[in-house]
């Protein structure tokens, strides 16, 4: 029998609601019980400005993490909705406050541009909150589309600010 060959993911965590970090390892806990999803790496965890949506938000919890799955993206999204669904997440208003927001960034190279899904993500590149967890674990995975490496990406964005990295472990690796 043959089995198909599992494709590299990586997959940002996003939260400013509740408890974001007991969310994180909520949503961890469940991609790992999944038969088909194996977890390789974890970011550190980083605090956050909101950046556009309502006023008045709380500071984010953001973290990227890659995976191994030979899950389809599409599948791989349904999931990420139903453990987002699972954790109180509510689309109401667009970059509203969230208790738990999973977002794929890319799936191997695959450039896909449909109604549900858009890969690689069509805004990381403008996001320190995004590029600064990925390029701990992936700095010279080339965007297939703009042809730049995560660290390129990071270098061409005015500098950060107001963003943190948490020194706490936040994935147990037992």
């Amino acid at each position: 029998m043959t089995t198909a060959a599992k494709s590299r993911v990586f997959l940002a965590f996003g939260g400013n609601l509740e408890d974001p970090r007991n969310a994180f390892t909520g949503a961890i806990r469940k991609l790992q019980q999944h038969p088909r999803i194996e977890l390789t790496a974890a970011s550190s965890l980083y605090r956050t400005p909101p950046t556009g949506g309502p006023t008045g938000q709380p500071d984010y919890l953001n973290a990227v993490v890659e995976l191994a799955t030979d899950l389809p993206a599409n599948e791989l999204l349904a999931f990420c909705h139903e453990i987002e669904d699972a954790a109180g997440r509510t689309r109401n208003i667009r970059w509203e406050a969230r208790t738990l927001d999973l977002d794929l960034l890319f799936y191997d190279q695959l450039v896909q541009n449909s109604a549900g899904l858009c890969l690689p993500h069509p805004r990381l590149q403008q996001r320190h909150f995004v590029l600064l967890p990925l390029a701990e674990l992936a700095a010279d995975f080339r965007h297939p589309i703009l042809q730049q490496t995560v660290a390129e990406m990071l270098t061409l964005l005015p500098p950060a600010a107001g963003i943190s990295r948490l020194p706490d472990e936040w994935i147990d690796h037992d």
